[in-house]
């Protein structure tokens, strides 16, 4: 995983290990930092999307270069809106993942809690889901799609 200076540490990476939410929030953390923002997806076993579902399992696929060049993308993105951010990790995980299972993790450190370390865990897991590019399988009892996101690039994105 990439990690930069350890005065703005950033961890970005795509990974089929399971997702070690302390491990993460430790590289993330400085001696200064005193608030932690960390947004975890994972695998429902029942999807509300339409008619309700059943999931067996997601298969997660990305283009991992492009999918990291972006994950640092959101990350300068989140620098430049909330300068107060000390620390942050974007991590996808991909392969089979079963319900109950940590897809994501997206993690802001900062010096205090009121200074858009919220925001910034917010604002990174949408903008995840709009530019990175990683698609997801849902297999269920009835059969398997893959799931679309609402998603289209503008020039340059």
């Amino acid at each position: 995983m990439p990690v930069s200076t350890a005065e703005q540490p950033t961890v970005f990476a795509i990974t089929e290990s399971e997702l070690d939410l302390n491990a993460l929030l430790a590289e993330i953390t400085l001696p200064s930092s005193g608030a932690a923002a960390l947004f975890t997806g994972m695998v429902r076993g029942v999807t509300e999307r339409g008619d309700a579902h059943q999931t067996l399992y997601l298969e997660y696929e990305a283009y991992r270069p492009m999918a990291e060049a972006k994950m640092k993308q959101v990350a300068e993105e989140i620098r430049q809106r909330w300068p107060s951010v000390q620390g942050i990790a974007i991590v996808q995980r991909v392969g089979r993942l079963y319900p109950c299972t940590p897809t994501v993790l997206i993690a802001c450190t900062a010096a205090h809690r009121d200074t858009g370390v919220f925001e910034a865990a917010r604002y990174g897991i949408d903008r995840l889901k709009e530019i990175v590019p990683v698609w997801k399988k849902e297999v269920g009892p009835d059969g398997e799609a893959w799931v679309e996101g609402d998603y289209i690039p503008r020039p340059g994105e």
